[in-house]
């Protein structure tokens, strides 16, 4: 069974966001759309990080910031 242009087009861009948050998920960098629909369902009362708190979060968690017990790389 072929596939249309428009299903390839599709799973291939359903394909690529997968790779792409698995290679965000390997370097701590977290999906922040998932995030937020998370806060928005479950904690509805909180105000969810903006993109740029989340990254800035993720990113001090990854390299132990506040934390000596983090990584640190030097």
């Amino acid at each position: 069974m072929a596939l249309s242009s428009a299903e390839l087009r599709d799973r291939l861009k359903t394909f690529s966001k997968c790779v792409c948050d698995g290679a965000r998920l390997m370097v701590g960098q977290g999906d922040y759309d998932a995030y937020a629909a998370h806060i928005r369902k479950t904690h509805a009362d909180q105000e969810p990080m903006s993109e740029r708190e989340f990254f800035r979060n993720r990113e001090n968690a990854r390299f132990g910031v506040g934390n000596r017990s983090g990584f640190r790389c030097c």
